[in-house]
């Protein structure tokens, strides 16, 4: 994301031609386009600071006081010497390595694995595309829903299909379960795994857009050189593939990182970090802490131990993408240099030193995880020898063949990955009560009813709660894409001091997780009296959805020729003009892609919606359908209907506008 610098403008909405004019003593010092720079930057730079940084602040604050009664009591260092002999902290802070690394391995491997096989497909590949994003698409609340019963020790499809094919008790014979049926959830060696491959699955849609997109900005011609030189599928898939998404494997990996590491709302809708703590990632027990136990500051101490690591890898993500910013032609060499001499070691560094800790922290799931990835690659080799075989004996009919047969094969189990769940989903919704209490026909209505819509809409407030969510989340997808695209095209465009600073500060904001950054929000919404209203989620929203589509459009707007803008300054239009005549109409790809992104997210936001709305007349759809269950009973059938219900909106505007989509990806993510 390299800034553009071009024709100084002396005042906001004015430049000259490239090349004209001299700077000013303030321009020398703030950078050439520092007034415009300001106006575009501002609503960003209110919404963060407020909304973000404040926050930050107060559970600064916060984190050095201990409650006594109804008064806080300033305790220094106290709350984070207490941390060192915490057993519940270290085991969260353990559960969060665990729980980011492995959901990271898999997803990197099935998102390129899937984007490989779509990339390659002539027929079907857009279709096929749109049903590996449903998982994206679906609240957590449905995810964790959906999971919850398919994973019932019991009643659970899981364990009656694994068993009924003999899977299940040769999983039992081999040691990979401690019994079965399995408790999946309710067992400690099994409850992490099962989290982790809830995740897997609703994030591996991520990876495979961002992959497919990384795909197709790789030019064809480098692997039309590699064939005719001779290379084989794999040596090209090492030294042209890999290389090539090299910059999208990185923004990809360390974003969803975070979001990982940070996780709240699965694993509580999960387990509640249970059994014991066998699952409670450190957000969890800051949650804990905070408000479960009103340890506030304790709480808040948890979270802020762990925020330099993570925003310290944030700042070296933003220093590698955006290495030339305000450096000299040498420098900017000799930092390419290091950069290089970096990519290269890092990734074996980094690989050796997680493997080691993956193995001394979990031993059980690291070889429960070995097994599974050994299992896939041997038989992805065994497929690729015989092509290449039969490829090298001059059979390429044959060859093609088995190559067609193999890919088949592995898109066929991984759309049955994606989609039992929201089959089951699709199904239950429209079996009648006694069929669900029975468990007859578990995979087939017997008879089709739709009794669970019609008890939905007449014991729920489904419809109100229905328009709320459309309401918040197109009224925050606004917001979030004004400031995005002005934000994003000053940091593209314009010179100016800060630029760096400004996007990092904007990026670290993922690093505050929503578990403890709602409470000083809660705080500053009540003395706002915006608690209990929509506009209560309208102004907050912005905070988890901004950073990305801010870091999207910066790239997206950076690979938009800067000679065209120039040739309209040129003309005479001024910088303002521009961009609006100029900029805009090239970026519609990107800004769709980051509504799409934006959207999606605040369709299935639940904790803010949970915390900050308490009244049933104002409560979305993620929030609604958990306060649908009831202690021990759970109304699996209006569940199911209503899961069906809310992504059915979503799904559409997904499948009209995945291509551009795709396109906003490639020329955002992938060039920024």
């Amino acid at each position: 994301m390299s800034s553009v610098a071009p024709a100084p403008a002396p005042a906001a909405g004015k430049s000259s031609p490239p090349g004209s004019g001299s700077l000013t003593a303030t321009q020398r010092r703030l950078g050439r386009d520092w007034r415009l720079a300001a106006l575009f930057l501002a609503p960003t730079a209110v919404l963060v600071g407020v909304l973000v940084l404040v926050p930050i602040a107060q559970s600064i604050v916060t984190s050095t006081t201990e409650r006594h009664g109804q008064h806080s009591v300033f305790v220094g260092l106290g709350n984070y010497l207490a941390l060192a002999g915490d057993a519940q902290f270290r085991a969260g802070v353990v559960n969060s390595f665990v729980f980011t690394a492995y959901a990271e391995v898999f997803k990197v491997v099935l998102g390129l694995s899937a984007a490989l096989l779509l990339h390659h497909r002539r027929r079907g590949r857009a279709v096929l595309a749109g049903l590996l994003l449903l998982p994206w698409v679906v609240p957590t609340v449905v995810t964790a829903f959906s999971w919850r019963a398919l994973l019932d020790p019991i009643f659970g499809s899981v364990n009656v299909l694994l068993t009924e094919s003999g899977i299940g008790p040769l999983l039992a014979t081999l040691h990979l379960v401690d019994s079965w049926p399995a408790g999946w959830l309710s067992d400690a060696s099994l409850a992490m795994p099962s989290v982790i491959l809830v995740n897997v699955w609703k994030g591996v849609p991520f990876f495979t857009v961002a992959f497919l997109a990384g795909l197709k900005a790789i030019p064809m011609d480098l692997h039309e050189a590699a064939t005719v030189d001779g290379a084989s599928s794999w040596q090209r898939f090492l030294h042209v593939t890999l290389p090539g998404l090299r910059h999208v494997i990185t923004v990809t990996v360390t974003l969803s990182s975070i979001w990982t590491f940070n996780n709240f709302d699965l694993i509580w809708l999960l387990t509640q970090g249970g059994p014991g703590n066998a699952t409670a990632p450190y957000v969890l027990v800051a949650y804990s802490k905070a408000i479960l136990q009103l340890q506030y500051g304790a709480g808040a101490a948890v979270t802020l131990v762990m925020l330099p690591v993570i925003g310290g890898l944030v700042f070296v993500l933003v220093r590698l993408l955006r290495p030339d910013a305000g450096t000299g032609p040498r420098r900017r060499a000799r930092t390419a240099r290091r950069a290089a001499t970096v990519r290269k070691a890092l990734p074996w560094v980094v690989a050796a030193v997680v493997t080691g800790l993956l193995v001394w922290a979990s031993p059980q799931i690291f070889w429960k995880a070995a097994v599974v990835l050994g299992v896939i690659l041997l038989v992805v080799a065994a497929v690729g020898r015989v092509v290449s075989a039969l490829h090298a004996w001059g059979r390429r009919r044959a060859s093609s063949l088995v190559s067609g047969l193999g890919s088949a094969a592995a898109l066929a189990g991984l759309l049955v990955f994606v989609l039992f769940p929201l089959y089951w989903i699709a199904v239950t919704a429209f079996k009648s009560d006694g069929q669900i209490i029975v468990r007859e026909h578990d995979l087939w209505p017997t008879p089709w009813t739709l009794q669970q819509f019609t008890d939905l809409f007449a014991t729920k407030p489904f419809g109100r709660w229905y328009l709320n969510t459309v309401l918040v989340s197109a009224a925050s997808t606004a917001v979030a894409l004004v400031c995005a695209a002005l934000a994003g095209y000053a940091l593209a465009r314009l010179r100016f001091r800060g630029a760096q600073g400004f996007t990092v500060t904007v990026l670290i904001t993922y690093v505050m997780p929503g578990a403890l950054l709602f409470i000083p929000l809660y705080q500053l919404l009540i003395g706002a009296r915006l608690t209990d209203s929509l506009w209560s989620l309208v102004v907050t929203y912005p905070t988890f959805t901004l950073p990305f589509a801010t870091w999207l459009l910066t790239g997206y707007f950076s690979s938009i020729p800067v000679e065209l803008e120039e040739a309209a300054l040129v003309d005479g239009c001024t910088r303002l003009q521009a961009f609006g005549r100029v900029v805009l109409p090239l970026a519609k790809p990107g800004l769709l892609a980051v509504a799409l992104f934006t959207l999606t997210n605040a369709w299935n936001e639940f904790l803010f919606a949970f915390v900050f709305i308490t009244k049933d007349e104002y409560k979305t759809l993620p929030v609604g359908m958990q306060s649908m269950i009831i202690g021990d009973v759970v109304p699996q059938g209006q569940l199911a209907a209503a899961s069906l219900l809310v992504s059915i909106p979503v799904v559409i505007m997904y499948a009209f506008g995945q291509r551009f989509l795709t396109e906003g990806l490639t020329a955002g993510a992938v060039k920024g």
